[in-house]
């Protein structure tokens, strides 16, 4: 804009002082006027600068990035629904211990929450295929809320085992000082469907036997006035049955 004006301005100075010019260089006057008027006309014409922004620039690394300028923000994507556990749990075939084992998860491994089952199992994907997580032992993350709920598989057809028993001598024990015994127990294997049999000492498991197993034995700690009770548990995909309690004091 300040081209052009000054142009004019520059222009009509010429002009005034050719007026003062003496009469011997009138033609000259008639020749600046004329130049002076196609000057103006022609500074007329001229367009205007169009004003620029300069976009800033940011280098990393020895490369220059040029940010992107918009109007309007945009939502940062979803985040993808996720499971984790905070020690080792099955991950089940469907909602229920009636459902076989798929796999063992590990306190530190993501999984991918792709189902839900209401009040609290989720459905997660694990490097041996889709299984079933109980919500009790998992910690969701991720935008987990948009997750679709999902209807439990059909529960395997069958019947738990029969509980086993003991007989009269079902266990036998030995107490030696200091604090030592050693543990026998014998049971009658009842069913012909089990999977397997569990001992359970003082109600934590201890080990986990094939089917048809019918003793187990074991030395522990174990000082005299203090006791010990221990449970068979037979079970297979469909349930669980428990023996009765076996008791054992040292005197």
């Amino acid at each position: 804009m300040r081209k052009p004006i000054f142009t004019i301005l520059l222009v009509l100075g010429l002009i005034l002082s050719s007026c003062n010019l003496p009469e011997d260089r009138a033609a000259s006057q008639e020749q600046i006027m004329t130049a002076a008027a196609m000057t103006v006309q022609s500074a007329l014409k001229t367009p205007l600068a169009t004003p620029t922004i300069s976009t800033p620039t940011v280098t990393v690394e020895g490369s220059t990035l040029t940010p992107v300028v918009s109007s309007s923000s945009t939502p940062a994507s979803l985040s993808t629904p996720m499971a984790s556990v905070g020690d080792v749990i099955n991950c089940r075939s469907g909602p229920s211990k009636s459902y076989k084992v798929v796999t063992q998860l590990i306190p530190g491994q993501l999984v991918q929450i792709i189902g839900f089952l209401p009040p609290n199992y989720w459905v997660v994907t694990s490097p041996l295929g889709e299984c079933w997580l109980s919500g009790e032992f998992a910690t969701p993350s991720g935008n987990f809320a948009a997750v679709p709920t999902v209807t439990a598989p059909p529960t395997p057809e069958g019947i738990k085992p029969a509980a086993p028993t003991f007989p009269s001598n079902g266990w036998t024990f030995y107490c030696y000082g200091p604090g030592s015994a050693d543990i026998t127990l014998t049971w009658n294997d009842k069913a012909n469907n089990e999977t397997g049999y569990r001992i359970f000492r003082n109600s934590e498991l201890v080990i986990d036997l094939p089917a048809n197993s019918t003793n187990f034995a074991e030395t522990i700690a174990l000082n005299s006035g203090q006791t010990v009770t221990y449970q068979i548990q037979a079970y297979n995909l469909i349930g669980e049955s428990l023996s009765s309690i076996a008791s054992i004091t040292c005197p």
